[in-house]
């Protein structure tokens, strides 16, 4: 039995009720009927009282989002910013630890997102080098590895913790724990954790994390938070400001001492109302809780995957994640993912771009994605593997 109410969940998901079968939750999720309310809920004070009227309500939620983000990831709410994505949370902090210099390093898994790999290119062309830590038996990251890597010249450790190709979870603690001790910059991209499974910014020793609101927190896209903690801000200087990030004072501009001299004036309040609710429900519900259900839906789709003739799993690792990377013999990822959506299933499909350095070293042009949630219920899993079942010819 699932250890959430599934049905009360699917219940109050607007998306449950339409027909389609949804296991794209790592791509994006479906929202609640009170996350919607909230966002439309805003939109109508912004139209009754005005925009700029309605802000001083609007930044009370944001506040309220805040405090509910800081309780999930076990962090103060001063070291939350809120950002439009995670690739732009991400990059904010990226820059701002500019400037780079010629032989400085930087160390990654080799499961690294492209969108990551794509903004370090302004360090390369500065002098700077990306360098992959190998992996162990499992294609995890190794953390002994790392070990091995460490110089004086290594700026920063950046770690996907759960890749977007697959279901491996890297050893991010233990990564953690090795940056803490050689007092390395650390970075995670916890866009396919968050929402997921239990993220502790204190277990984990990072200096910067970020997620997307629309994956597994259920949020609404446009959104997405950045853990940056208090006392690495000071080595941050981010390169976008304005009148909030940085107020005027009596002696000039000065940056926030918080997370916010990531934030602008300039936010969408509604959208930041639905991602708040959004935090809240899952904080009700228990990321505990959440992750277990997870594992019990994941657990029976990989067994039953494995049961499927021409079906290749392709996840790494010890333990998986709520992702299940595969492919069916004699189909392309994409067209397979197209056929199933005109069945109404949705999963998702990856190519080289979004993991370029791990799909290259395992030979993969592409790969399917099923991504589950406790939102899932037996019958769609059972539509699922029908339609499989059926396409694999």
């Amino acid at each position: 039995m699932s250890l959430l109410d599934t049905q009360a969940l699917r219940d109050a998901t607007p998306g449950c009720q339409s027909g389609i079968v949804h296991f794209n939750h790592a791509g994006a999720s479906l929202p609640s009927q009170a996350t919607l309310d909230a966002i439309i809920a805003h939109l109508h004070r912004e139209a009754r009282d005005g925009p700029m009227e309605a802000g001083e309500h609007g930044a009370l939620l944001l506040e309220n989002a805040r405090r509910a983000a800081a309780q999930l990831l076990n962090a103060p709410a001063s070291s939350i910013a809120f950002a439009s994505s995670g690739s732009a949370a991400w990059n904010m902090a990226f820059q701002a630890l500019a400037p780079w210099q010629p032989g400085d390093r930087i160390l990654v898994g080799r499961h690294e997102w492209g969108g990551n790999l794509a903004s370090m290119q302004l360090a390369v062309q500065a002098g700077a080098r990306v360098e992959v830590i190998p992996c162990d038996a499992t294609g995890a990251v190794c953390p002994l590895a790392l070990e091995a890597m460490i110089d004086a010249r290594v700026k920063l450790i950046d770690l996907t913790w759960l890749p977007a190709n697959g279901g491996l979870i890297n050893p991010a603690q233990a990564i953690g724990e090795i940056a803490k001790k050689h007092a390395i910059p650390y970075f995670i991209d916890a866009g396919q954790a968050v929402g997921q499974v239990p993220v502790d910014v204190q277990a984990l020793h990072c200096d910067v994390l970020k997620s997307a609101g629309r994956k597994h927190l259920r949020g609404p896209r446009g959104t997405a938070l950045l853990y940056v903690r208090p006392a690495f801000l000071a080595q941050l200087n981010p390169a976008q400001r304005d009148v909030f990030s940085a107020p005027w004072t009596a002696d000039g501009f000065d940056l926030r001492n918080d997370a916010r001299r990531f934030e602008t004036s300039e936010v969408s309040y509604a959208l930041l109302a639905g991602l708040g609710n959004a935090l809240q429900e899952i904080n009700r519900l228990g990321i505990e809780q959440v992750w277990q259900t997870i594992r019990q839906t994941r657990q029976q789709i990989r067994e039953a995957l494995g049961q499927i003739p021409g079906i290749t799993v392709h996840d790494l690792g010890a333990s998986q994640s709520g992702l299940i990377a595969f492919n069916l013999a004699g189909w392309d990822a994409f067209e397979l993912k197209r056929r199933l959506g005109l069945q109404r299933i949705n999963i998702g499909a990856n190519g080289v771009a979004y993991t370029p350095l791990d799909m290259q070293a395992r030979g993969l042009a592409s790969v399917a994605r099923i991504s589950v949630s406790p939102l899932n219920n037996a019958d769609d899993i059972e539509r699922l593997l029908a339609a499989l079942r059926a396409l694999r010819g």
